[in-house]
């Protein structure tokens, strides 16, 4: 970076020099054009008035005067032809009928033109004025041409780019260090937010450097939540396998009698299917993981109709636990992907029979995009509320393991809610029951 910042510094002072010669020579030459033109003026009519301009040795005279200021007198008749030049010799010189400042001379009374010369390095003013007598008298001067004047400019501006790039290099490394130390600062601080009170040296790098400790910081947690993750499936693969694993052995080595084998095959059997079901969840966690908002479809949806469906399906599982269900509301339509909203109604409603009482029961309520699963089972104390989405996180494991549960059917529905933008909410208490709330968006 502080090699970008010091080349870009010295460009730009390249490019500034460039252009400051650029124009201070156009500016330089519209000036200079100007007062060689009026002094070609004011030399001319002064020789018209002070002098016979018919008179060949007075016009000698004159320029002899003018010798060092390189100026050229030409006395033109009216056919065109040359009556007198100081330079050369009159009768071999063309006619100067057609040359412009000539043309406007005649027309006008006066004119004036520049003519570049054939190496285009010098430039020849030109003004002519017509006499009384219908001559013209001109005068002419040498001198740079624009083209002469930007190539003395690009020189001296090439010196002074040299030298003044020699002077910028230490210039621009200190500047850039200037710039980047309170950038240093502000990244070594990045985890400790300043707590002296002072004002940042960049406050516009403020949002920013938050923007990266709160990345920073979901970075770390989310390491930290896979990590977790990574525990919890390894302890919850461990347990049901090491069952399987235990009871077969004792069938193989004969060790069990033919009640115990019907025993454990039963055992076997269970923790088979608790593992089945624990697989599933974590593959189905995984894919919800990576699944973005816009990349399932999308379709109205009967919430009302999909709670009823549910409770048709959880039929068995209630009879089992000797828990009762009821559905109530009316048709309530929502955008969401079909699979996902059976899902999460399945999931809310089979909690909240697994994690009741006997006799207990459950009540589904559907109205304006809304859903509420309550029940009035055994609640969950209020220190574990903000953790009851965490996967794997169980408010009382043996009574998971009991029932089946994998710890994961809440971080679900918490994905699931997430991915439709519905807001989830669950109030609870001990001993008195849970109702979990799901309002999708319009």
């Amino acid at each position: 970076m502080r090699k970008l910042i010091n080349s870009r510094i010295m460009l730009i002072s390249l490019i500034a020099i460039l252009l400051g010669a650029v124009l201070y020579t156009f500016s330089y030459y519209r000036v200079f054009q100007r007062e060689v033109m009026a002094d070609l003026r004011v030399s001319t009519k002064l020789l018209a008035e002070t002098e016979d301009p018919a008179d060949g040795r007075s016009l000698s005279r004159f320029a002899q005067e003018l010798a060092g200021e390189n100026i050229r007198i030409t006395l033109i008749r009216p056919d065109g032809s040359v009556a007198f030049d100081n330079v050369a010799q009159a009768e071999s010189l063309e006619n100067h009928r057609n040359r412009k400042e000539i043309r406007n001379a005649f027309a006008t009374g006066e004119g004036s033109s520049v003519r570049l010369s054939d190496t285009i390095h010098r430039s020849t003013f030109y003004y002519a004025l017509r006499l009384e007598d219908g001559n013209i008298l001109r005068m002419a001067r040498e001198s740079r041409s624009l083209y002469g004047m930007f190539i003395n400019a690009f020189l001296m501006a090439g010196g002074l780019s040299l030298i003044l790039l020699v002077m910028c290099y230490p210039i621009s490394r200190l500047l850039t260090r200037s710039i980047l130390r309170p950038i240093g600062d502000m990244v070594s601080r990045m985890d400790s937010p300043r707590e002296d009170g002072s004002e940042p040296a960049y406050p516009e790098l403020e949002p920013v450097l938050q923007r990266i400790r709160d990345q920073h910081r979901d970075i770390l947690q989310s390491a930290r939540l896979r990590q977790e993750f990574t525990a919890n499936v390894s302890h919850e693969l461990k347990t049901p396998l090491t069952s399987i694993s235990g009871y077969s052995e004792l069938i193989e080595n004969g060790m069990a009698t033919e009640a115990d084998t019907r025993k454990f095959a039963g055992e076997i059997h269970r923790n088979a299917d608790r593992l089945l079901t624990l697989i599933n969840d974590i593959i189905r966690l995984s894919e919800l993981d990576t699944t973005m908002p816009d990349s399932f479809t999308e379709e109205p949806v009967n919430l009302f109709e999909v709670a009823n469906t549910c409770a048709l399906m959880l039929e068995p599982v209630c009879e089992k636990h000797g828990v009762t269900m009821q559905v109530d509301g009316e048709a309530s339509i929502v955008r969401a992907n079909r699979t996902m909203a059976e899902e999460l109604v399945y999931n809310l409603c089979d909690n909240a029979i697994r994690y009741n009482r006997e006799g207990g029961s459950v009540h589904i309520s559907v109205r304006d995009r809304t859903l509420i699963v309550a029940d009035n089972g055994i609640g969950i104390a209020a220190e574990h509320l903000d953790r009851i989405f965490e996967r794997f996180y169980r408010v009382d494991k043996s009574r998971s393991k009991k029932t089946g549960g994998t710890g994961l059917g809440l971080a679900i529905v918490k994905h699931i809610a997430d991915l439709h933008g519905a807001d989830i909410r669950i109030r609870s208490r001990e001993g008195e029951g849970t109702a979990v709330t799901v309002v999708f968006p319009a």
